[in-house]
Formats: C-alpha cells, sequence, structure tokens
C-alpha cells in the first residue's frame, strides 16, 4: 500500500511537471538565457513552498510515515560544496535539457533520447560515490 501512495504522488508530480512546461526544453533554454521569467517562477514557487513546509513541520512536530518524529540535521556551513556543486547541477543541466525530476517526466512521455541522460545520471552518481571519500572537502 505504502509504495501506490508513493507511485501517486510520484504520478501526480509529474503530471504537474508536465502541465507547467517545467520538462520543456525551450523553457529551460529561455530560463539559461535570461528570456522569461516563466522557471524562475516555478523555482520560486517552490523554494516558498518548501520554507513553508519547513516551518510548518518543525513548529507542528509533525512525523514521517513510519510514525518516526521528522529531524532536520544542520549541515556544515562550507559555502566550496555549494558553490562547486551547485555549478556542476547547472552545466548538466544546461547540457541535457532536464534536471532529474524531469528526465523521468520524460521518459514517460515517450522520450526515449532521455535515456542517455538518465545513464549518464546514474553513471556520474556513481561515480561520484566512488570518489567521495578522496575529494578534499
Amino acid at each position: 500500500m505504502k509504495s501506490i501512495k508513493f507511485l501517486l504522488a510520484g504520478t501526480i508530480f509529474g503530471i504537474i511537471l508536465s502541465k507547467s512546461e517545467a520538462v520543456s526544453w525551450f523553457r529551460i533554454f529561455e530560463m539559461f538565457h535570461f528570456q522569461s521569467f516563466h522557471m524562475y517562477g516555478i523555482i520560486g514557487c517552490a523554494v516558498v513552498l518548501g520554507a513553508l513546509a519547513t516551518f510548518i513541520i518543525k513548529r507542528m512536530g509533525a512525523k514521517d510515515y513510519t510514525g518516526e518524529p521528522i529531524t532536520f540535521i544542520p549541515k556544515n556551513k562550507t559555502y566550496i560544496n555549494g558553490i562547486l556543486g551547485g555549478t556542476l547541477f547547472g552545466f548538466g543541466w544546461a547540457l541535457a535539457g532536464a534536471c532529474p525530476g524531469p528526465m523521468f517526466v520524460l521518459l514517460g512521455q515517450g522520450f526515449a533520447s532521455i535515456l542517455v541522460v538518465i545513464g549518464g545520471a546514474i553513471l556520474g552518481t556513481f561515480v561520484f560515490g566512488m570518489i567521495k571519500r578522496y575529494l578534499p572537502f
């Protein structure tokens, strides 16, 4: 039953991404060329909603689906990790025309060529996992 809930939530999320045109290569191209507010509006709404949800979860002491309290672990304040990681993520997003969520929406829409991008993302994640302990940060 739990898996069906997650599958339903992912399906609804995919439909919303598709209908909002957040998976459109053209919209992503516009964003990276600062030609349209569309994607910035979507991302801004997501950030505000995420901050509001985090505030409510902390304030009300919400529990996860297993009944355990949701806890937030503070991260260390090293900005170099965020800058490097964000830059690499942005390069990948700009080159592929999709970030991780929309990649699977595009696959669901029948764009088989996105399998190359998904394969590259999985390979990159695997390589990072292998070399993470050797990185200086």
